[in-house]
């Protein structure tokens, strides 16, 4: 199942993707208020929101709707850094494989949903891309044994985890700041739920294009730590909760990495795509001026 944050008719609504429409779950399932709530309610609440979607008719083309991210307001989004085996060598500092996995935090109103613009903020000409699959836990869980991590997860989407390059370095251990302008990232286009991979997570394909040209490609078996890993790790000294997101890290091939460096530009259109999931699809515009 496809399950889709959006906005229609000036209010926002949740549901799930069929083909080429949207069916309202929100208005078949009042209960539930939004995907997060969905998720919250379990596997019960789950097998109700398929059996409202099945044989129902759209109730909007996806065409006529505008995508939030699918956690219209994630609670948390943990981001990994530097979780691809080839990234730590690409740093050429000699360095051994971590023996555990570099985390930080970011906010909701960093991310936009498919389709809607990315922005270069007026302060930074440095605005990178970067391609990530990103994990949605789907219950509660705290220091969660690796065996039984795979169970905490509700499904996947496709993550931009935009940077503003210059404003990592402002300060000598944090990127807190460079990780965090408004609309530098992008999550979507929809979560597609955890029974739609029965094959599990380990070969799954990331794949970031920049106008057109194929800038990353990676596979989920080349992270140092894995999915299971990642939920453990994080579960052990927080407790993760329903909605909240882990952006898994990105592959080689990062704007930043070019020599010179491919910065976005506006105008750029950006595609993160993760097999089994789909296309994340966004246009980079600047920032407007405020009156």
């Amino acid at each position: 199942m496809k399950l889709i944050s959006y906005l229609h008719g000036g209010a926002s609504h949740w549901g799930c993707v069929i083909g080429d429409g949207v069916v309202d779950l929100g208005r078949r399932l009042p209960a539930c208020a939004c995907v997060a709530a969905l998720l919250e309610g379990g596997d019960a609440a789950l097998a109700q929101a398929r059996q409202a979607a099945e044989g129902a008719a759209p109730d909007h083309a996806l065409a006529d709707v505008r995508f939030q991210t699918p956690i219209a307001r994630p609670r948390r989004v943990f981001c990994i850094g530097v979780n691809y085996a080839h990234r730590n060598a690409e740093y050429k500092d000699g360095s051994d494989s971590p023996k555990y996995p570099s985390i930080f935090m970011r906010v909701a109103e960093s991310f936009v949903g498919h389709g809607e613009p990315l922005q270069q903020p007026l302060e930074s000409t440095q605005l990178d891309y970067e391609g990530e699959i990103a994990i949605v836990i789907g219950q509660r869980a705290r220091r969660v044994q690796a065996d039984d991590a795979l169970a905490c997860i509700a499904g996947i989407t496709c993550m931009n985890e935009g940077t503003v390059r210059d404003w990592t370095h402002h300060a000598k251990f944090n990127v807190t700041q460079g990780k965090n302008w408004n609309a530098s990232g992008a999550i979507g286009p929809w979560i597609v739920t955890a029974d739609e991979f029965p094959q599990g997570y380990g070969a799954l394909r990331v794949r970031t294009h920049v106008n057109g040209e194929l800038r990353q490609d990676d596979s989920s078996a080349n992270l140092m730590f894995g999915f299971a890993c990642l939920v453990n790790y994080l579960s052990t000294f927080t407790t993760l909760a329903p909605g909240d997101i882990i952006a898994t890290g990105t592959p080689i091939g990062a704007g930043i990495r070019f020599d010179p460096p491919k910065f976005l530009r506006p105008g750029d259109v950006v595609e993160i795509e993760v097999s089994g999931v789909g296309v994340l699809r966004n246009v980079v515009k600047a920032e407007e001026v405020a009156p």
